[in-house]
């Protein structure tokens, strides 16, 4: 089963930080990525880049609107993203469990309905 762990914590910019605090996360995510690339169960990461640079796109009522910004008005922002594919729900929950930002934020773990891969919509098992 392929899942999506959201990670959502409060932005703060590397100046905020502090460089110790900054390298410290780096160490702890590069690691978490590794783990999770020898387990087998790695199939992307991605670092997303603060929410300002964000661009929200809407036509609710058939008109397109485009926003800068993040669509939320929240102190946490998803930050990155890690899709795994493990055998379960509580497989995702024990690597979720492990990301570095859990203990500042929370990881949303989302399960893939559908892919696109090869040239088609793929579904998968619920």
């Amino acid at each position: 089963m392929r899942y999506t762990l959201l990670l959502h914590y409060p932005e703060m910019t590397p100046d905020e930080l502090g460089p110790e605090a900054m390298a410290e996360g780096m160490r702890e995510f590069d690691a978490y990525a590794e783990a999770l690339d020898a387990a087998g169960v790695l199939v992307s990461a991605e670092v997303l880049q603060p929410s300002s640079a964000t661009t929200t796109v809407t036509a609710q009522d058939g008109t397109l609107r485009v926003q800068d910004g993040p669509f939320a008005d929240t102190k946490e922002q998803i930050g990155g993203t890690f899709v795994i594919d493990v055998d379960d729900l509580d497989a995702a929950i024990g690597w979720a469990g492990k990301a570095p930002s859990v203990s500042w934020g929370s990881v949303e773990i989302r399960p893939t309905m559908t892919r696109f891969h090869d040239g088609a919509w793929t579904a998968f098992a619920r």
